[in-house]
């Protein structure tokens, strides 16, 4: 999966917006205003950290080298993860999935309204 198809994942989430917070070259994609997925867009390989349950994320980390604890950020909660060709569509897209189901999870009743609404 390369960066243009992981944008456009990302994107067709309900409620995501795409940002540049920090400078111009770390996109970061939020779900009601919350982060869920951010990558350098000049990192090479191509790389994205993503938001992971603490328990799924040291099993993950034990299976899948591609997979290590979050690049500057709370290695507990973040998982860094290689898009190389090693890792299947199909997984790299569950783990954007689970990243942004885990911050949906934690929104205010009130922002789980509004996103129910869009």
């Amino acid at each position: 999966m390369n960066v243009e198809i992981f944008r456009d994942y990302c994107l067709a989430k309900k409620g995501v917006t795409e940002h540049f917070p920090f400078d111009e070259t770390t996109l970061v994609f939020k779900v009601m205003g919350k982060m869920f997925a951010l990558t350098g867009l000049n990192r090479i390989p191509f790389s994205v950290n993503l938001k992971c349950d603490p328990d799924k994320a040291i099993e993950l980390r034990e299976y899948h080298p591609e997979i290590t604890p979050g690049y500057h950020m709370n290695k507990k909660h973040w998982n860094t993860v290689n898009f190389s060709d090693s890792l299947p569509t199909n997984m790299l897209c569950e783990l954007i999935d689970h990243s942004y189901d885990l911050v949906v999870s934690s929104l205010t009743k009130k922002l789980k309204q509004e996103l129910e609404s869009l």
